[in-house]
């Protein structure tokens, strides 16, 4: 268990941990990473009062995970961002080993947060099937503070055929009933979603749940509910994908299903599953509205138990988040683009003929005319390549493990380039493929012999 005064009493070492990451060449430029510590998936995104506010899974001591707190920064425009105080730690006996993802949800003025307070019981246990509490825990809020926390529900209140491992919370409303969306793992060991309804944000009772008629997983983790061109998704990450060739290649999927719902009869029509991201680095995406309408995607540029790593640990920190995404419809398909407030980093404009090379990480690159076959080197060691119809993303000994990615596309009409000093965010036809992955390389060295590109270098964020 790790509480505020557990935290002070530790932070000379926080400190020292912060200034060791300071020292790391592959620390990022625009994106939202931990001082010092761990992070991984975002939550309880929302706008509050004209200022948007990014939480997080946050380990501040332990650059390998554990005590998970919840992490917070907020911004007015996305290019100068506020580390906020640590927001939720793991301090009552509801969420003593983690306070796990959740989700914000805005209510009179006011911001209902919904989380799980993970548990494990001293023994020896699965932790799946016995020995672990998972508990849904609402707090009420500011966007700062909170009064108490309040279990909402816990593994009493789910179903009996489901296991130990029942997380997530998502909040949805419709015709003034609200909706939580939680994702599980059944005994028969079969992932699916939990819907829990409500007449007032605080009694949930078990609604219905949303599963396949085929074997997609044996856990559904961080289920997001939403309506976009008045088409509805399910975005949740799967867990137990068989691999295939161009298709589920990491250990963990994230991605979204359509679906026509109707919540009152309780029916539902699944459409296919597509992955939201095919690059090594994607996982536990989150959504929220904003005042301008724009559905906002961040997620997790990381991958839990992959057998790669990050050098960054020897730095005292790990892991970072995405570039925010706006969310469009397109032919039933979900497309992600970076927010505009994206352009407001560009500083220097180029003009990179095909064969000129730029030496530098830090970038943002636009080609319009492609090809049917193309290479483009990202770094001195690291290609993206187009033949006969596939995609291939080879990371050679910029990997740390990781090695290639490949996906089918007929045509590529556009690449977008977004390179860090230690990732890339790769965009393609206005968004409809996207490839996400840390990099870790010494020599820069981006060019192409096939494609022009017109390239801005850029500036950072700033963090105060």
């Amino acid at each position: 268990m790790l509480d505020k005064k557990i935290f002070e009493e530790n932070f000379a070492e926080f400190c020292k941990m912060k200034d060791r990451a300071k020292e790391d060449h592959n620390m990022l430029k625009f994106h939202i990473y931990p001082e010092a510590g761990w992070l991984n998936d975002p939550n309880g995104l929302c706008e509050y009062k004209g200022r948007y506010h990014i939480y997080y899974q946050y380990s501040p001591l332990d650059e390998n995970k554990s005590d998970t707190c919840w992490g917070h920064v907020s911004t007015v425009d996305f290019i100068n961002y506020k580390r906020e105080d640590i927001f939720i730690y793991p301090d009552t006996k509801f969420d003593k080993d983690g306070a796990y993802s959740g989700s914000a949800f805005i209510k009179d003025d006011r911001i209902n947060f919904f989380y799980t307070g993970n548990v494990k019981h001293d023994g020896e246990y699965d932790f799946i099937k016995e020995g672990r509490e998972h508990n849904t825990i609402k707090l009420v809020s500011d966007a700062y503070t909170y009064s108490e926390k309040n279990l909402i529900l816990d593994n009493d209140d789910y179903p009996k055929d489901m296991t130990k491992h029942v997380r997530d919370p998502k909040i949805y409303e419709k015709d003034g009933y609200y909706y939580m969306f939680i994702g599980a793992r059944s005994l028969e060991d079969k992932g699916l979603v939990l819907v829990y309804k409500s007449k007032d944000l605080e009694n949930f009772a078990y609604h219905m749940r949303i599963e396949t008629d085929y074997d997609f997983g044996y856990m559904w983790e961080c289920p997001d509910f939403f309506t976009v061109d008045s088409k509805d998704f399910l975005i949740l990450c799967p867990q137990g994908v068989e691999s295939e060739t161009y298709r589920y290649q990491n250990i963990y999927q994230a991605g979204y299903f359509p679906i026509e719902i109707d919540l009152s009869e309780k029916t539902y029509k699944l459409g296919g599953f597509n992955e939201l991201d095919y690059g090594f680095d994607f996982y536990a995406p989150q959504t929220f509205e904003d005042s301008k309408s724009r559905r906002i995607l961040i997620g997790w540029m990381g991958m839990p138990d992959a057998v790669y790593t990050n050098p960054t640990i020897d730095y005292k920190w790990q892991h970072c988040l995405t570039i925010p995404r706006k969310l469009s419809v397109k032919n039933g398909k979900l497309y992600q683009n970076p927010i505009s407030e994206m352009k407001n980093l560009r500083a220097d404009y180029i003009s990179l003929e095909k064969g000129v090379s730029y030496h530098d990480f830090i970038f943002e690159a636009l080609a319009k005319n492609t090809k049917d076959s193309f290479e483009i080197k990202l770094r001195a060691d690291v290609s993206l390549s187009y033949n006969d119809g596939i995609l291939r993303l080879d990371m050679g000994d910029s990997s740390f493990g990781r090695e290639s990615r490949q996906l089918k596309i007929d045509v590529i009409s556009d690449i977008r380039i977004y390179s860090d000093k230690s990732s890339l965010e790769i965009f393609m036809n206005e968004g409809e493929y996207v490839l996400t992955s840390r990099v870790y390389s010494e020599k820069a060295g981006f060019h192409s012999t096939d494609l022009d590109f017109d390239l801005y270098t850029l500036d950072s964020i700033d963090f105060i």
